[in-house]
């Protein structure tokens, strides 16, 4: 089993950057395909950027692609989302999760991240103008 706490959210200007950051215990990270999904008020949670347990794979919605990456650091056991030029939209309760896959190195992107095992907290990120 993990723990998955996320850190790094907070408020920023449109056009600024964050890095959010997974830190896990009890397990080591390299031994999970990682996910990072976020939730607006009123909205369904989303899909935002995967990884694999290997780190070679990874996925990006459409509406992150080019500004956000995905990251790990096994050595301080943790999952990094990097957040450039940061929108209004971009606006939400940010989530961690892991997933077991033993030696798989598949990338996993359905949208509501049912397939994946463990959660973390969240942590708000706000961009505003």
């Amino acid at each position: 089993q993990v723990q998955l706490v996320e850190s790094g959210g907070g408020w920023v200007q449109a056009g600024g950057s964050l890095r959010l950051s997974c830190a896990a215990s009890g397990r080591t990270v390299s031994s999970y395909a990682m996910g990072w999904f976020r939730q607006a008020p009123g909205k369904e949670r989303e899909v935002v950027a995967a990884l694999s347990r290997n780190g070679a794979g990874t996925y990006y919605a459409d509406s992150v692609k080019g500004r956000f990456t995905i990251s790990r650091d096994n050595a301080k056991n943790t999952v990094y989302l990097q957040m450039n030029s940061l929108k209004l939209e971009d606006t939400a309760v940010y989530y961690c999760a892991a997933k077991v896959v033993y030696n798989s190195n598949h990338v996993y992107y359905t949208p509501g991240g049912n397939e994946y095992d463990y959660w973390g907290q969240g942590t708000q990120v706000t961009v505003s103008s």
